[in-house]
């Protein structure tokens, strides 16, 4: 079935929903269901009975949520809300006029410091000149300090000046997956591999946020690089982000790294303590509420590495005052500041991100991994999951093993069997080390 609109992919995921329930219970509870919007991998529905509502949350959201995924390809969330709240819904876009999450990052928001101010520069003139200024531009720095925003800013600003060009933005990890399901199932709306190609080589700008995800997975290095040299034979715009210069991601495809360096390096380090007291000042204005200067400055003075955790504090006391409807003290942001670090702390590894990650990095299947096949692709790459698993987690040996369907004994040899094995071997220390980076990295960088 082709997919064109949100009501083809609504019907897909009818015809998949009649796979796994009876006509009976099809026609009682979904019939009515109407798609109201898909932002993501957030799927929106309506229906004009609120009772009925209740019942399709509570008994058939999963059902909805497993049909949506294995028609699209991806986890989808599902949401019903009463036909009233789809008034609003509604209503709240066209006040917003269309606007999404991502439509807010622009160059005018973005505040400019001693140590973000080249990445700025030249992300401002690639995006505001007709002609190609840098190409590639490769924006490296740890997390949190700004790159994505920068990404979006060029995204946004192209559509406003040019609104003939063709721009695609997607992360390293999306392009994986992507990559993946057209390969194997061809679905994701996406279709075969040649759509995936016909969606990244025809644009005019390519972004990718977080490129260094691919790095040691071979068959979509394989990919970016063709994609790479197809854009920029073509004159096309292409536009990176990464976690550390590029030199330093063994794993890296030297082809790509010679590519990456052919173009010009922009870094951003943590913003220096002025820039953070201007995000601060920034993020209230925009917030609506005001915060006194000696609470501004003990909040730069405490917050150093992360914008993102700087804008958790100033939403904390958006909160705050809108709610107590008080003026914030000095203890007050002390706790919302210990409240956010905590926050920003890293969601624990899953045993199943794990083998998920592993599995793309070494082409073996999940499925084989946990299975007692033995040939020696997927030995190494069970031994490195179990690895991997004893060094991000805390997880007993027991309950590694429980996982894999190993007794501790089996997860014990093969952890010194693979930590004896890096030791002379740099290239897949280097591999290993990369999926462990992946795997703690704290999400978008905004």
């Amino acid at each position: 079935m082709p997919i064109h609109s949100l009501n083809d992919i609504w019907n897909a995921i009818c015809e998949e929903l009649k796979k796994t329930i009876s006509e009976t219970a099809f026609s009682c509870f979904f019939e009515k269901l109407k798609p109201l919007s898909l932002d993501g991998g957030e799927l929106t529905l309506s229906i004009d009975n609120d009772y009925m509502r209740g019942v399709i949350e509570q008994n058939y959201t999963d059902v909805l949520e497993t049909a949506a995924k294995a028609v699209m390809g991806i986890p989808i969330t599902v949401h019903i809300v009463f036909e009233d709240e789809e008034e609003k819904i509604l209503k709240a876009e066209q006040f917003s006029e269309g606007l999404t999450f991502e439509d807010f990052f622009t160059f005018d928001n973005f505040i400019v410091g001693s140590t973000n101010r080249l990445a700025h520069s030249a992300s401002f003139a690639v995006a505001d000149n007709a002609d190609i200024k840098y190409n590639p531009l490769v924006i490296y720095g740890p997390s949190g300090v700004g790159k994505t925003h920068l990404l979006l800013a060029i995204k946004n600003h192209i559509r406003k000046k040019f609104p003939f060009k063709k721009i695609e933005y997607t992360r390293g990890e999306d392009f994986t997956n992507q990559l993946i399901q057209s390969l194997q199932e061809g679905k994701l709306g996406l279709g075969t591999i040649d759509d995936f190609r016909t969606k990244f080589r025809s644009v005019d700008v390519l972004l990718i946020d977080d490129i260094h995800f691919i790095a040691g997975k071979e068959q979509t290095q394989e990919e970016f690089f063709n994609t790479f040299n197809t854009l920029w034979q073509n004159n096309k715009q292409i536009v990176v982000t990464l976690d550390r210069p590029p030199k330093a991601i063994k794993t890296l495809d030297n082809r790509i790294r010679s590519r990456f360096e052919s173009g010009l390096f922009a870094d951003i380090t943590p913003p220096d303590f002025e820039t953070r007291v201007g995000i601060i000042r920034k993020k209230a204005e925009q917030a609506g509420i005001e915060i006194d200067e000696e609470l501004i400055f003990f909040i730069a003075e405490h917050i150093k590495e992360s914008t993102r955790q700087l804008e958790g504090v100033v939403k904390k006391l958006q909160a705050f005052i809108t709610i107590q409807k008080k003026t914030p003290t000095l203890s007050i942001v002390q706790n919302f500041i210990r409240d956010v670090i905590s926050d920003d702390m890293p969601e624990p590894i899953k045993i199943e991100k794990i083998i998920a990650e592993v599995s793309k990095t070494y082409n073996v299947s999940e499925s084989d991994i946990l299975s007692n096949r033995r040939t020696s692709d997927l030995v190494l790459a069970r031994q490195v999951a179990m690895y991997i698993a004893r060094e991000t987690t805390d997880l007993s040996y027991k309950a590694i093993g429980e996982s894999f369907g190993k007794d501790h004994t089996t997860v014990l040899y093969n952890v010194n069997r693979i930590d004896e094995f890096l030791k002379d071997k740099p290239y897949q220390k280097e591999l290993v080390y990369d999926i462990i980076k992946n795997l703690k990295g704290s999400g978008n960088d905004y």
